[in-house]
């Protein structure tokens, strides 16, 4: 049974930083997609930053060159760097992890079978 456990959200100022951490249990696929989503009261959930089992990095448009995502396979480890943080950009943040269907990984959050708790970030 895949577990994943966030850590890191908080509150923070607006231009502020943080960074998120989500360790894995273990990789459910040779491919994966792993990464984050985000979900704030009355929204929908948005694919944040996604990579998979190459390297490869895709963002939302709403945070590209602001947040960066990375990956430590060896540590089953993954991090969330958020960079110049925006009121928009408080919600409850998860961390997900499935197989990889096609060339690149989907921003579609009915394609994640597995999800951490989340962890709340809050800027003001």
């Amino acid at each position: 049974h895949v577990q994943l456990v966030e850590s890191g959200g908080g509150s923070v100022q607006a231009g502020g930083s943080l960074s998120l951490s989500c360790v894995l249990s273990e990789y459910p696929y040779s491919k994966n997609c792993i990464g984050w989503f985000r979900q704030s009261p009355g929204k929908e959930r948005e694919g944040v930053a996604l990579t998979d089992s190459d390297g490869e990095a895709t963002y939302a448009d709403s945070v590209k060159g602001r947040f960066t995502i990375t990956q430590d396979s060896a540590k089953n480890t993954l991090t969330l760097q958020m960079n110049s943080l925006k009121p928009d950009d408080t919600a409850m943040y998860y961390c997900i992890v499935d197989v990889k269907w096609g060339e690149h990984c989907s921003h579609a959050a009915n394609m994640y079978n597995y999800w951490g708790q989340g962890t709340q970030v809050t800027v003001s």
